[in-house]
């Protein structure tokens, strides 16, 4: 679990194929990863991967081919930023929100506007994501917790303030770039006990 709270930006520095998937090495500098064991989580744009090879400027992880075609972490490339976030501990303060590192699709950057010294974000969710959005609830966009200020269909809007932009990969995101996105937890559990039939208790 994670919280969407980033620690640090990190850097791809490679991508190695490995027999039909791909082994991704992360570039982090100056991140501590003393506390982080071989076989430990790290959610890397958004997205849970299992730290190998770790050492003191960062780490790799093996990506399946389901992770690589579900996110965005098939289309990354040697020198691109991703957000990361260690695995949370049952000390650490709970900043954002519960947070899997499962993604549940890819949306869009539709525009980004202004607002006073924030600035307004719009996605473009995939459709069949939309009915777990809501106003003032919580999204993980590539890793990031955030509150959903409005709605419109599959669009939804959040306000980034500055430190948001200068200590995650927003800060070098434009419109049409594409980006992981993980809905609420509670959203999918309501859904879910709603669906169950009465006296299910499987």
């Amino acid at each position: 679990m994670f919280t969407g709270i980033i620690q640090a930006v990190g850097q791809v520095a490679a991508l190695e194929p490995r027999g039909g998937d791909v082994r991704l090495r992360i570039a982090a500098p100056g991140w501590p990863l003393d506390d982080v064991a071989e076989g430990d989580s790290i959610a890397v744009a958004g997205v849970c991967l299992t730290a190998l090879d770790i050492g003191a400027d960062g780490f790799a992880a093996d990506v399946s081919t389901e992770t690589l075609n579900l996110t965005t972490l098939g289309r990354l490339a040697p020198g691109d930023g991703v957000n990361l976030e260690k695995a949370l501990r049952l000390s650490d303060r709970l900043g954002g929100h519960l947070v899997s590192g499962h993604v549940d699709g890819v949306g869009r950057v539709v525009a980004v506007a202004a607002d006073a010294r924030s600035q307004r974000w719009t996605f473009e969710a995939p459709a069949a994501l939309a009915r777990y959005i809501a106003v003032k609830g919580s999204i993980c966009i590539d890793g990031v917790s955030l509150t959903v200020n409005a709605v419109d269909g599959a669009r939804l809007d959040v306000n980034l303030i500055p430190h948001t932009q200068a200590v995650t990969t927003f800060g070098a995101r434009r419109a049409g770039d594409v980006v992981n996105l993980e809905v609420d937890l509670l959203a999918r559990y309501i859904e879910r006990l709603q669906q169950a039939p009465a006296g299910d208790a499987a």
